[in-house]
């Protein structure tokens, strides 16, 4: 049971914005169901160590799913499609513009079925505009977005991002988003609708802070001239190691916290100076300040009291292990249709009245085609005519090579 208990989700989506989208929707206690292609392998499948059947990440990624392989291309597919739709409240499909109708299954023909279906498109660049039928992926958003324009350091190239930002924040998160508003405006008229999310345009919405100065005075945010990205000293500082602080301490107290921890409470003024000569003034001292001792001194410091927004910047493995984040209970284990558990990052929103609900971690192209036939009333004669005809993948029929 989950606070969406009841919403029944269609996921025709891959690689990782549509399935991190069905995942927080599965993990609220939707039912999903992965609609996925026979001979079409996704290749986060095959990113990080094999759990199993699948990657850790896929498994993570699709945790609660169920999966059934269908050949869209086949008359018979389509037919099951149709029939799986009037039980259904959501599609989420990630295709290129124009493909899902291509197949026979695009949001004008699934309302004449379902008129109160909600289909949420997700794609690089929407569903109109010139480059709606590009290719492109989470560097290309943030570049086109003008994000990464500003996201660097003066004189370098720019950095790849270690976590797809545009990919989570301009495309999955807003899908979840949408949909949820949606099933509320449902709720309220009856209608359903489509939804479509153009994950650049979500990234140039992220441009909150500084994207208003230029459209209002026309200042061009540049790489290390702003407040929050390098022209301040929020920054991040080498410790004795080699290790680096996450400093962050732009408010006074904050500020004034800062300058005693550095051993100079009269610092404070030149902190503070918005001065641009000042502020690397005041960058330099804290570069030399912090250099001076290794990271575990540093930490060791911080946790006798300091609140002033200073932190270490840690591992993946060092995190996993922070006290803050298992207190959180952000690692769970999922158990596997095949027995045993996986590890995963747990869903991040708590509710007072409802746990996150993880079934069992990411199953294997097809792994419940016929079942879910079966469900549907499927004779096992006609289930055995569609499986010999290629219009659906079991498990047993799974590729071993990618």
């Amino acid at each position: 049971m989950g606070i969406l208990n009841g919403l029944k989700v269609l996921d025709f989506s891959t690689l990782l914005p549509g399935p991190f989208a069905t995942m927080m929707l599965a993990d609220m206690g939707a039912e999903v169901l992965k609609v996925e292609a026979p001979n079409r392998e996704d290749l986060v499948k095959y990113l990080g160590p094999i759990d199993g059947e699948v990657s850790a990440t896929f498994g993570h990624l699709n945790r609660s799913k169920r999966s059934i392989a269908l050949d869209l291309k086949q008359c018979e597919a389509k037919e099951i499609i149709y029939q799986l739709i009037q039980e259904y409240d959501i599609v989420i499909e990630q295709f290129r513009p124009g493909v899902m109708d291509k197949l026979g299954i695009g949001y004008e023909k699934l309302k004449e079925i379902n008129p109160k279906i909600i289909f949420c498109s997700i794609t690089g660049y929407g569903q109109t505009g010139p480059l709606r039928n590009r290719a492109g992926h989470d560097i290309n958003y943030l570049s086109l977005a003008g994000i990464s324009s500003y996201s660097f350091r003066k004189d370098q190239l720019p950095v790849p991002s270690g976590v797809q930002v545009a990919d989570i924040a301009g495309g999955s998160m807003p899908a979840v988003i949408g949909i949820l508003a949606a099933v509320y405006h449902r709720e309220k008229t009856g209608e359903g609708q489509q939804i479509d999310i153009s994950i650049t345009d979500v990234s140039f919405s992220l441009n909150a802070m500084y994207g208003p100065g230029y459209l209002v005075g026309k200042e061009e945010p540049e790489p290390e001239s702003l407040l929050l990205n390098g022209g301040s000293f929020y920054d991040y500082y080498e410790t004795k190691d080699n290790r680096y602080l996450s400093i962050g301490s732009l408010e006074p107290p904050f500020q004034a916290m800062l300058c005693e921890l550095i051993g100079d409470p009269n610092l404070i003024k030149l902190s503070s100076s918005e001065c641009k000569e000042e502020q690397q003034a005041f960058k330099e001292i804290l570069v030399k300040a912090i250099k001076q001792k290794t990271l575990y001194e540093w930490v060791s410091i911080l946790e006798e009291g300091f609140d002033g927004c200073i932190e270490p910047v840690l591992s993946f493995s060092e995190a996993v292990k922070h006290p803050q984040l298992k207190a959180r209970e952000m690692v769970v284990s999922v158990p596997k249709k095949e027995g045993g558990t996986q590890s995963q990052i747990a869903f991040p929103i708590k509710f007072s009245t409802q746990q996150a609900n993880y079934r069992f971690a990411g199953v294997n192209t097809g792994n419940d085609s016929e079942e879910i036939l079966k469900e549907m009333g499927h004779s096992k004669e006609t289930i055995n005519t569609l499986k010999q005809k290629g219009v659906y993948r079991s498990i047993e029929q799974k590729e071993t090579s990618f």
